[in-house]
C-alpha cells in the first residue's frame, strides 16, 4: 500500500541515515504522507499539492477498470493524460485510511497547494483538508495551474514555496 509503502522508506532513511522530518506528496500521495505522518513521530511538516480530501473519491477516475484490478491484480489507468499501474493494494488502501481523522488530530505545520481549476481533484477537497487541520496550516492558491503542474513555472512556484515554508518549519 501507499502508506505502509511510505512508512517502510522512511524507516529505513532513519536506521540508515537520519529521521524524516518533512512529508510531501502529491495526488493521492498527499493523502498518504497525510495518513503516515499521523504515524511518525519525527515528521516535523507535511505538505500536500492537488491532494483529495477523501481518498476513495478518485475511485471514478479509474472505475472502468476496476473489474480487471480485481481480477488481474492491477491495470494500467491514465489519470491526468498519464499512465498509472493501479494494484489491487492500492484499492484497499484507498479504503483504508481516512485522512479527515489525522488532520483533526495532527498537532504538525500543514501546507496545502491547490489549483481552482484542477479538474482531476477539485478545490474543494483543499478546503476540506484545511477545515479539519488544526493549526498551524496554510492553503496556497495554485492559481491557473493543472493537476500535474505541468507547466514548469508552476512546479518551480511550489518548490521554492515549500523550500522557504520547510526552512521556517524545520527551523533549518
Amino acid at each position: 500500500s501507499n502508506v505502509r509503502d511510505l512508512l517502510s522508506a522512511c524507516a529505513w532513511l532513519s536506521a540508515h541515515h537520519a529521521p524524516v522530518d518533512l512529508l510531501i506528496g502529491h495526488s493521492l500521495g498527499g493523502a498518504a504522507v497525510v495518513s503516515a505522518a499521523g504515524q511518525m513521530d519525527s515528521v516535523k511538516g507535511v505538505a500536500t499539492i492537488g491532494a483529495p480530501s477523501d481518498p476513495t473519491h478518485v475511485r471514478h477516475l479509474f472505475e472502468s477498470h476496476i473489474e480487471e484490478i480485481e481480477r488481474e491484480g492491477s491495470a494500467q489507468v491514465s489519470i491526468g493524460g498519464r499512465p498509472f499501474r493501479i494494484g489491487k493494494s492500492f484499492i484497499e488502501d484507498l479504503d483504508a485510511h481516512d485522512p479527515k481523522d489525522v488532520l483533526k488530530t495532527l498537532k504538525r505545520p500543514l501546507m496545502i497547494f491547490h489549483s481552482p481549476i484542477d479538474q482531476i481533484v477539485g478545490v474543494e477537497n483543499a478546503a476540506q483538508m484545511f477545515q479539519w487541520a488544526m493549526h498551524p496550516k496554510s492553503f496556497v492558491s495554485l492559481g491557473s495551474a493543472d493537476h500535474m503542474l505541468s507547466d514548469r513555472k508552476d512546479a518551480d512556484f511550489v518548490a521554492a514555496m515549500i523550500a522557504a515554508w520547510s526552512h521556517r518549519v524545520l527551523g533549518a
